[in-house]
């Protein structure tokens, strides 16, 4: 049970809590099961005012999974009533909100409560949590906001003063009629490719303004059948049989994604087959052919968006933009065009998540300086050096290319839920990763990298950060991730017993591990 304990610092009333979870998507929702089912005290916090994270706020015309229904949820509450082998936006945030009601998740759940800012207190040895419902005072800190939930907007000349509609694909404004506009979309990625097929057919002009041309494959979508969903019912295995089949398909990907992209080609050549089969005009087959090799950035699936460029009434601008009037755009070649709405399909902020700015460590430095300094680094994607009793769920490098982050999510609820479970058990107050340990582990994450894909693919993504590092993806198979995760690794930190939290004690350990730090060198990463 929380209790209210009072923030001598602040002066003001804050409620304890043994764990914060922030955020309730498919991470967030998963931490408070996993805790729930170990008996352990903890709240989620939640801006939103419902679970679902990325699939509540994503409501765009035509939103859908990219990765196979059966492989996209929980191994510990399969769905039997997917209705199509890829699953659509409404079907997904169903089959969350149906897991939260399950395991009575929303009663454990602050929502409407947007996290301001968590500081770590050398005094109290505990995380400061400032938010827009009250003050939060944590023994751990779980951040589960997810990579992409905060919407990038591009930096363009004039774009504030456009008088029309405006909005980004992640904040879709139901409101705006888009029937018979002139509408622009800004952006040729994920999004984007599933919003242009959706509206193309319903506004009066349509134009794209693609900066790179997206490698797209054929979508294998289908309903499900009859005999299909009584088996996934009634016959016991099956789905788990359909399920664990697509995890292997996928998985075979990873040969050419992080080990050999030669292995990339056939993919190339179905792309390539696919682009030829759906778009006949020779000019527009140019503009929409990739410059780089496949894989190097996120690959797409769709069966109707080439055609959507297509029709007569849609244009792909690759000029670039120059600028953003009161009623048009005008791209570089000068060319102005009139527009009524404006869709912003351009992505996230991943490797520079402006939620990183509010978490501030032991040292004072919040994670952006940190990351700003050294790139988004971390050890086993969960903990960060400086940044005592933090845990993170889809931390660094642990975005996939290929196949459903649910499985990573389930790899890190291992490891995390494991070390919530050694600190109660061994009566330890504080632990943070060594440096050395997390200096190790990154060096051997880009080692892996450079052979991959994502390193020699000839394209620039968002899978890099400005210092030219890929800090987003996991570099190998996701069964390597899950057994390197399986149990919290002690040795890897250092801590300091409840029972010792004084700011003396805790001085001298930190000075004294220091010491042993410059002295021992870098250590091995098991």
């Amino acid at each position: 049970m929380s209790l209210p304990v009072t923030d001598t610092a602040a002066g003001t009333a804050a409620r304890q809590v043994d764990t914060l979870i922030i955020g309730s998507g498919f991470a967030g929702l998963g931490a408070a099961i996993r805790l729930t089912r170990a008996g352990k005290d903890f709240l989620v916090l939640e801006r939103g005012n419902e679970v679902g994270g990325t699939w509540r706020d994503n409501t765009y015309p035509g939103a859908a999974c990219d990765v196979p229904s059966n492989l996209y949820s929980y191994s510990f509450a399969l769905n039997p009533d997917w209705t199509r082998s890829f699953s659509p936006q409404p079907e997904i945030q169903r089959y969350i909100s149906s897991v939260a009601d399950k395991y009575d998740v929303r009663r454990r759940t602050v929502f409407g409560c947007d996290v301001l800012g968590a500081r770590w207190n050398t005094a109290t040895f505990r995380w400061d949590v400032h938010t827009t419902t009250g003050d939060f005072s944590a023994k751990i800190l779980v951040s589960a906001v997810g990579a992409l939930c905060e919407p990038s907007l591009p930096d363009i000349p004039g774009i504030e003063g456009f008088e029309g509609e405006i909005f980004h694909s992640a904040r879709w404004n139901h409101e705006a009629d888009l029937t018979g506009k002139r509408v622009a979309v800004i952006g040729t990625g994920a999004s984007a490719i599933q919003i242009v097929p959706a509206i193309a057919g319903r506004v009066e002009h349509l134009d794209v303004y693609q900066r790179t041309a997206p490698w797209v494959l054929p979508r294998a979508d289908r309903e499900y059948t009859t005999v299909e969903h009584l088996a996934f019912k009634y016959v016991p295995g099956a789905q788990r049989l359909s399920r664990a089949l697509q995890y292997l398909t996928r998985e075979t990907q990873v040969v050419g994604l992080a080990k050999a992209p030669i292995f990339m080609k056939p993919l190339e050549f179905a792309a390539r087959r696919h682009l030829r089969r759906q778009i006949s005009d020779p000019e527009l087959r140019r503009k929409v052919t990739p410059n780089f090799r496949i894989g190097c950035k996120r690959m797409l699936i769709s069966n109707n968006y080439f055609p959507a460029l297509a029709r007569p009434n849609v244009d792909v601008i690759t000029d670039g933009i120059a600028e953003v009037r009161a009623d048009s755009v005008v791209a570089r070649d000068g060319t102005v065009r009139k527009v009524d709405a404006i869709v912003v399909a351009t992505g996230f902020h991943v490797t520079d998540s402006p939620t990183f700015a509010g978490i501030v460590g032991k040292n004072g430095r919040s994670l952006a300086e940190v990351f700003d300094e050294t790139g988004m680094q971390g050890y086993k994607g969960s903990a960060v050096a400086g940044f005592p009793n933090l845990f993170f769920l889809v931390g660094p490098n642990t975005g996939l290319g290929h196949t459903s982050m649910v499985y990573m999510i389930e790899s890190q609820l291992n490891y995390v839920v494991d070390a919530i479970d050694t600190l109660d058990r061994h009566r330890i107050g504080t632990i943070e990763v060594r440096q050395e340990f997390q200096d190790e582990y990154n060096r051997k994450l880009q080692d892996a990298l450079k052979n991959s894909v994502w390193n020699n693919g000839g394209c620039a993504s968002w899978y890099l950060d400005k210092h030219g590092n890929n800090t987003t993806l996991w570099p190998g198979f996701t069964f390597e991730f899950r057994r390197l995760t399986k149990n919290f690794d002690l040795e890897a930190y250092r801590g300091v017993a409840a029972a010792d939290l004084t700011p003396a004690v805790a001085a001298t350990v930190a000075e004294q591990t220091e010491e042993s730090e410059q002295s021992t060198g870098k250590a091995a990463v098991r």
